[in-house]
């Protein structure tokens, strides 16, 4: 059959902290087929958190294998593929052979706590600069910690033998031979001056890092190369970060929307428009940009989310199978509280390197604890609500949620806590959708996110202050 005659279809790579996913989009948006690999993260030491990024990047090109082999089968055309991924997980490799010189150091990790500490005095200017908190979770801090303890990195990226950069960078040059990292994931760095989108002087000089040894910088949406795989040939025309995709995949490039996205990690997202600036306690990045238009992303991240009860599966001894933690919160109360310090806490608190804190609760009973970490979840979320609030001119009447965590008790909980109703997104993976409007050039079209469940406020104004002051009560303790 000629090529003409071929359906046209985009490839989606959702690369996450527990699994890389693909996905082969018709034109119209549907999900022709899909395929998922699981990976694992490994905890050497207390507050450290890696992967091995050769086994991310072959899930990568076996998922395209699939999507590729797929689209033969079926008459299909790829017109081009776009790839979202985790965004605060560095490493180093080599820029010519793509050697891997350390594993990914995650998102959740809090091993260079030191070095952020040490930088404390320059935290103001460099959130200022950045929109982006000085944390040991960021890219700065773990450069500093990598060098110390390798000489060899250090000079090597002084050469620029070797680039230092977040994962995403890692997985495009492997995949196309180009060394480029999208703006939306280099915000993480702490390198990136947010008003003009390029590497900073003064920031590179703050963690001593040479601009020789970072990636190439590019918008969200521009020519990153062509993907080679078996006899077909399509460009990566897309590379952002999965909070962005999450955001776009449910309201569009739509300036003043805003949305929840709860996976591994939690997100509040609001869309700021074409005009960056910082907000206490919050992230400013890029949102989504081409060489024609540039928006902002005001967030809220909460670390623990799906990765807190992975955690409490470890510490309560619960197997993965019997988990079940919407099913063990669902009717289960309590007035204690938990902290899940384990990963840090992220905004609007900034913390790292703490242990987890509970507090009046029944050790003997596992739900209450599951319960207690259920709600921590939604504390968080309403911390970053209050601050994220005062950018919105107009209340929303509903604010949509999508991932994995996006359960129905932790969506009526917040309901409860925000005194808003929740809406659950129909379509599952909303972070490929928007990577697919991106593709498709429809991410500036305006559509209604369906929901499939509506969560409206149950608490009583008395029992949700009591709530949310123990909460705050409990911060204050630990």
């Amino acid at each position: 059959m000629k090529l003409s005659n071929k359906k046209s279809s985009y490839i989606v790579l959702d690369q996450g902290t527990s699994g890389t996913k693909a996905f082969l989009f018709s034109k119209n948006g549907h999900v022709l087929f899909s395929k998922k690999v699981k990976h694992s993260l490994y905890k050497p030491a207390p507050h450290n958190v890696e992967c091995d990024p050769s086994i991310i990047l072959n899930a990568c090109i076996s998922l395209l294998h699939s999507m590729v082999e797929f689209a033969d089968d079926n008459q299909l055309s790829i017109i081009s593929a776009g790839l979202t991924v985790q965004r605060s997980t560095f490493m180093f490799w080599e820029k010519d052979s793509g050697k891997i010189r350390t594993p990914a150091i995650s998102w959740q990790d809090s091993r260079a706590k030191k070095e952020a500490d040490e930088k404390q005095d320059l935290a103001d200017f460099i959130w200022g600069k950045t929109g982006t908190p000085l944390s040991a979770h960021f890219g700065g801090p773990k450069y500093v910690h990598f060098t110390r303890q390798d000489s060899s990195l250090k000079s090597d990226t002084e050469n620029g033998k070797v680039l230092f950069g977040p994962i995403s960078a890692f997985i495009s040059h492997q995949l196309t031979g180009n060394p480029f990292l999208d703006e939306s994931i280099a915000c993480r760095s702490l390198f990136v001056n947010l008003e003009t989108s390029d590497w900073d002087d003064a920031l590179l000089d703050i963690f001593d890092m040479p601009r020789n040894g970072l990636p190439e910088l590019r918008p969200t949406i521009a020519k990153y190369g062509h993907i080679k795989i078996r006899a077909c040939s399509f460009p990566l025309k897309t590379v952002i970060g999965d909070q962005q995709a999450a955001l776009i995949g449910q309201t569009g490039l739509n300036p003043g929307a805003l949305a929840m996205n709860f996976g591994t990690s939690g997100s509040v997202q609001f869309n700021g428009g074409s005009k960056p600036g910082g907000t206490t306690g919050l992230i400013s990045s890029v949102l989504a940009s081409d060489d024609s238009f540039r928006h902002y992303l005001f967030e809220g991240t909460i670390n623990a989310c799906n990765s807190l009860f992975y955690h409490l599966e470890d510490v309560l001894n619960i197997s993965h199978k019997d988990m079940k933690w919407d099913q063990r919160c669902e009717n289960q109360n309590t007035d204690g509280i938990y902290i899940p310090g384990f990963a840090g806490l992220a905004s609007p608190y900034w913390v790292s390197g703490i242990t987890d804190f509970r507090y009046n609760l029944d050790e003997n009973n596992q739900n209450e604890i599951v319960r207690a970490g259920m709600e921590s979840i939604g504390f968080l979320t309403a911390d970053i609500y209050e601050i994220i609030s005062k950018k919105v001119d107009t209340a929303p009447k509903m604010i949509p949620a999508s991932g994995g965590g996006a359960r129905p008790v932790l969506l009526q909980f917040l309901a409860d806590l925000l005194h808003i109703s929740m809406g659950h997104t129909a379509m599952k993976d909303r972070t490929a959708y928007g990577v697919y409007k991106i593709l498709s050039e429809k991410a500036f079209d305006q559509e209604m996110v369906e929901c499939d469940q509506i969560f409206t406020p149950q608490m009583n104004e008395e029992n949700r202050k009591t709530k949310l002051d123990q909460w705050h009560s409990a911060l204050k303790q630990a």
